[in-house]
C-alpha cells in the first residue's frame, strides 16, 4: 500500500537533482493538459446585425464557424497536445531512474509510435468527455481510471488501445479515492503559488507531476506482482 508522504518524499529527492529540466517538461505537460487551440475565426460579424438582421443568413455562418473552430481544436489536441502529454509523462517516468532527457518530450512523434498513441489518447479523452456529459462525478471517476494510460503508452507505445485502457482501469481499481486525496493534498501549494499572479503555480507543477510518476511506479509494481501485466507487455517494442 502506498502513502502520500512516501510518494512526495521520493518526488522531492528526484527534483533536487533535476528541477529545471522537470520545470521545462511541466510547462509542456501543462499546455498539453490545459491548453485549447487558440484559433479564433474572424467571422467579421456585425453583432447589431445578428440581433436585428436576417438570422436565416447569419445563423448558418455562426454555426458553421463554431463547428470549424471545434474541429480544429479537437484535431490540434489529438494530433499534437495529447502525444506531447505522453512524451512529458515519459520524461518524468525516466526521471524516476535519474535519467533526464528533454528529448523524451518528442517521444510520441516517431513514425512507429505516433498513430497508436494518437488513437489511444483520443479514445481515452472521448470516453472521459462522454462520461462528463452525463454527470461531473462519472467524468472525474473515469479520468482517474484512465490516468495511467499515458504512462503505459510511454513504455509500450504499440500496446492496443483497448488493452491500455483496461490495464489502467485494473491498475487504479481500489486506488481512485486515494488518488483524489493525493491531488487534494497539493491544494495548499497551488493556492500559495497562485498568490504571485498565478505564476507560482508553474513552479509547483513539477512537484505534482513527479509525484504522479512515483504513483505510477507503485501501481506498476503492484500490477506486475499480481499478474495483471508483464514486463514483456510493458517493454518498449523492438526496433530494427
Amino acid at each position: 500500500m502506498w502513502t502520500r508522504e512516501e510518494l512526495k518524499r521520493n518526488a522531492k529527492e528526484i527534483l533536487r537533482v533535476s528541477y529545471w529540466p522537470a520545470f521545462a517538461a511541466s510547462l509542456v505537460l501543462g499546455i498539453a493538459n490545459g491548453a485549447t487551440a487558440g484559433s479564433r475565426l474572424n467571422l467579421n460579424i456585425d453583432w447589431e446585425d445578428l440581433f436585428y438582421g436576417d438570422l436565416s443568413v447569419l445563423l448558418p455562418i455562426l454555426v458553421g464557424g463554431l463547428s470549424i473552430s471545434f474541429v480544429i481544436s479537437v484535431a490540434f489536441s489529438a494530433f499534437l497536445l495529447q502525444p506531447l502529454e505522453v512524451g512529458s509523462r515519459r520524461f518524468y517516468l525516466e526521471g524516476t531512474q535519474l535519467r533526464f532527457n528533454l528529448g523524451e518530450l518528442g517521444y510520441s512523434f516517431s513514425a512507429g509510435r505516433y498513430k497508436n498513441i494518437v488513437l489511444t489518447m483520443f479514445v481515452r479523452k472521448l470516453l472521459i468527455a462522454l462520461a462528463s456529459l452525463l454527470l461531473v462525478v462519472p467524468g472525474i471517476i473515469l479520468s482517474y481510471s484512465y490516468a495511467m494510460v499515458p504512462y503505459i503508452l510511454s513504455e509500450n507505445p504499440l500496446i492496443p488501445y483497448d488493452r491500455a485502457l483496461r490495464l489502467s482501469r485494473d491498475m487504479t481499481r481500489g486506488h481512485k479515492l486515494d488518488m483524489w486525496v493525493l491531488d487534494l493534498s497539493f491544494i495548499g501549494w497551488l493556492l500559495l503559488g497562485s498568490l504571485a499572479c498565478g505564476m507560482g503555480v508553474l513552479f509547483v507543477n513539477p512537484y505534482v507531476h513527479a509525484t504522479h510518476a512515483q504513483l505510477y511506479l507503485v501501481l506498476r509494481t503492484a500490477a506486475l506482482d499480481s499478474g495483471l501485466t508483464s514486463l514483456e507487455e510493458l517493454a518498449p517494442p523492438a526496433t530494427n
